[in-house]
């Protein structure tokens, strides 16, 4: 189960040359997104950044970008976030063991990330409400084989109130507004 002191949140390459073509999808995705971004920046849970060779694909999405305020992303080439440097040593000095993933694509670096963080010894929390792939097919695919290798699937909802574990705190009145949002 998620503990809010031993997770961090990676967010993975949420560039918009890499958003699927369907606008109604987009719109769901990026909503979802964000409401787990802000959700975990109340409850003040770390967040690591990634962005996909940004000189050619550009920036993480502007309202991404809003909902993390001064988190800096790290700029990769590789597919995987643990192949790179910087980012295996952000996680590492986190300290943190639960990766609560949300991203792009699910078929290439969330899948990659994954793998690797599992082999790791990492335990991956995918929020499958806030990860999506260019196509369909990849997503489901993608999402099948993180799961057979051992990554739990969530929603952001569930994810949230797993963390949250109770009502009536000021960390539950802190993000209501997210839940009803």
């Amino acid at each position: 189960m998620l503990n809010k002191d031993k997770a961090i949140l990676v967010v993975v390459d949420i560039q918009d040359v890499l958003l699927p073509k369907s606008k109604e999808v987009v719109d769901v995705y990026l909503r979802q997104a964000e409401r787990m971004i802000r959700m975990v920046g109340a409850l003040e849970i770390p967040v690591l950044v990634t962005e996909q060779n940004p000189e050619r694909l550009g920036v993480t999405n502007a309202g991404i970008r809003d909902a993390l305020g001064d988190v800096a992303a790290i700029p990769k080439i590789e597919f995987g976030c643990l192949a790179n440097e910087a980012f295996r040593t952000a996680l590492a000095e986190s300290g943190r063991m639960q990766l609560l993933v949300v991203g792009m694509e699910a078929h290439v670096c969330v899948l990659q990330t994954t793998l690797d963080a599992l082999a790791a010894g990492y335990e991956v929390y995918l929020v499958s409400d806030a990860i999506v792939s260019s196509r369909k097919k990849e997503y489901k695919a993608g999402m099948a084989r993180m799961q057979q290798a051992g990554a739990s699937r969530v929603t952001v909802e569930m994810a949230i109130f797993e963390l949250l574990r109770k009502a009536g705190t000021p960390e539950f009145k802190q993000v209501l507004p997210f839940i009803k949002g």
